[in-house]
């Protein structure tokens, strides 16, 4: 097994690590959306008037929509579906108008789920280690140790496929090095097991894969993953044989580059 896998581990199903992971991806309590006195006004008579094209193109208009349906993707990609689809606009009205106005409203105004809001906090907690954050000119001359590439998303797959010759598909979440040496890597929080969770670790593990440039590929991986139980999440960590550890030690992991 990968040494840092290993470690990874230890720590997670140790004791303090999630009041430790705290630091890399800290909980608030995100304020609820909020909706104007006009859209309000917009909407109570939409839904009182039981004017159901109406009422659905100004729903999807909105970030949130009221309830979980699988035809509301579609409608929000041209208004034209909502007239050519009728039987559909029903059926989807006649599900809000049961759970009633002050409902909608609710599913309206529901906080952001903390699982969307998870990647910027990773590059966040880079910003507050105590090396060096550099622009590209910067950090492509920085010899004096570990340095953190400053960027965008896709400002760091610019730099790692131009410069580093990364060749790669999607955007990292870190592109560091330690004298001379570079890193790339995706970052991952992973709340629970299957479904989607399962889709964000295999696209973290897929990094790993490429030999393409002179650069190190790592995933840091938090979470579930971690936990000693036999299933397909934690046995891919086991098996990859590569870079794969927490967040946690990445600062270890650079300074032995």
């Amino acid at each position: 097994m990968n040494y840092w896998v290993k470690e990874s581990i230890k720590i997670a199903n140790g004791p303090g690590y999630l009041d430790r992971l705290q630091a890399v991806y800290p909980v608030t309590i995100a304020p609820r959306r909020s909706l104007t006195a006009e859209k309000r006004k917009i909407l109570k008579e939409a839904f009182n008037f039981k004017d159901d094209n109406r009422l659905i193109m100004e729903l999807v208009k909105l970030k949130k929509f009221p309830i979980k349906d699988p035809y509301v993707a579609f409608l929000r990609k041209n208004q034209k579906f909502i007239d050519y689809n009728p039987r559909t606009i029903k059926r989807i009205c006649e599900h809000i108008r049961l759970i009633g106005f002050e409902k909608m409203l609710e599913g309206i105004e529901e906080a952001i789920e903390f699982n969307r809001t998870i990647g910027p906090l990773f590059r966040k907690w880079l910003a507050k280690l105590k090396y060096p954050i550099l622009e590209a000119g910067q950090f492509e001359r920085y010899e004096k140790g570990i340095a953190i590439l400053n960027g965008s998303p896709d400002e760091l797959k610019r730099f790692a496929n131009e410069i580093l010759r990364a060749n790669l598909e999607k955007r990292p979440d870190i592109v560091a090095k330690n004298n001379g040496r570079h890193v790339i890597g995706e970052a991952k929080f992973l709340t629970d097991f299957g479904g989607h969770q399962n889709t964000q670790l295999m696209d973290a593990l897929d990094l790993l894969r490429s030999r393409s440039g002179k650069v190190k590929r790592v995933a840091i991986l938090d979470g579930v993953v971690w936990i000693k139980v036999k299933n397909k999440m934690h046995q891919a960590v086991i098996e990859a044989n590569e870079d794969v550890f927490s967040a946690l030690l990445l600062l270890e992991y650079l300074g032995n580059l």
